[in-house]
């Protein structure tokens, strides 16, 4: 999964994961069997209803029309997505992180003929392979691209702290507190020392003071970030 930065217009720059080829080609399989199905019923309608040979070119002309138009519409009326892409977690937006417009989804629609129906999808791959930020022809056309919505799960984001094989424990104390609990406690905490909120860490300091009964000399900081490494340390070892 690559990166790419996106640039808003305050003037913030953010790393963007585009989509695993993987994950498209499975939402591209999903999507053609949900046509596939819809094209069956469809015939299986027409045979039901015994339509004369005269009118069932129109007839098949009008039914076909959605699984024609399946991605332009979709993507359209589904912010970016597919049903197929919708399930995969992955999406379709401007190189900017932006929505896609009427034309974009348009072009994209246009040049699915080329990347993917006539080539089965060997323009398609050989692009997004060779493009740093997961383009189609199609996608280079429109000026977009299709990023993954997953989101990775770092350590950090858990309720562990990394901690070295010889750390000590210094408030057993800490048990006492729940996972959810100690987890907001440590989002906080995170939270306020990047931005700097010196009075977020000061209360959570009084408050896991007054809840543990700890004494501590330790500055605020200090205190709430053993307590922390504390709990992980000890649940741990359950």
């Amino acid at each position: 999964m690559e990166q790419f930065q996106i640039e808003t217009a305050q003037n913030i720059s953010i790393a963007q994961n585009t989509a695993h080829l993987g994950d498209r080609i499975l939402a591209y399989i999903i999507d053609t069997l949900i046509i596939v199905i819809y094209y069956v019923l469809m015939f299986w309608l027409l045979l039901a209803l015994d339509v004369e040979p005269g009118d069932s070119w129109a007839i098949y002309l009008l039914l076909s029309l959605p699984a024609f138009l399946y991605y332009f519409l979709l993507e359209t009326f589904m912010d970016g997505k597919t049903i197929g892409k919708n399930f995969l977690g992955i999406r379709v937006v401007k190189l900017d992180g932006t929505k896609p417009g009427f034309s974009s989804y348009f072009i994209r629609w246009i040049l699915r003929m080329l990347d993917i129906t006539l080539t089965s999808g060997g323009i398609a791959v050989f692009t997004i392979l060779i493009r740093g930020k997961g383009q189609r022809v199609g996608d280079i056309a429109a000026g977009t691209t299709v990023i993954s919505e997953k989101r990775k799960v770092f350590l950090r984001d858990t309720l562990l702290r990394e901690l070295p094989s010889d750390y000590t424990p210094k408030f057993p104390q800490v048990t006492v507190f729940k996972d959810n609990e100690m987890q907001t406690i440590k989002n906080l905490y995170d939270n306020a020392r990047r931005n700097g909120n010196h009075r977020v860490i000061l209360s959570l300091n009084n408050r896991i003071k007054k809840v543990t009964e700890i004494s501590s000399d330790l500055q605020p900081i200090e205190f709430v970030d053993i307590v922390i490494k504390d709990y992980s340390y000890y649940t741990r070892q359950l």
